[in-house]
């Protein structure tokens, strides 16, 4: 296996959901576009943002929101810059 790459088999009933929920956390972190009106709820200090428009989110491993975004790109580099490898979330 390369390095950067994580392989985990998942069979049912023998990895708790606490456990699965600290898999990358640290190294892994997560984009996931998302709406201009989902934004207050996952980031309620945001000031407030047009509807109708596409954004991205950066989450780390535990679905913690590490920024917002106009572009996937931005959100990858911001996660690089903090030494986190990006996934795409769909």
């Amino acid at each position: 296996m390369s390095e950067g790459h994580v392989a985990f088999e998942y069979e049912a009933g023998n990895v708790s959901p606490e456990t699965l929920a600290t898999l990358g956390e640290g190294h892994i972190a997560y984009v996931k576009q998302i709406r201009s009106e989902d934004v207050p709820d996952l980031f309620p200090q945001a000031p407030r943002i047009a509807p109708g428009l596409k954004l991205f989110a950066l989450h780390s491993a535990d679905g913690t929101p590490i920024m917002l975004t106009d572009s996937r790109e931005a959100a990858v580099a911001n996660a690089w810059s903090n030494e986190l490898q990006a996934v795409s979330v769909h």
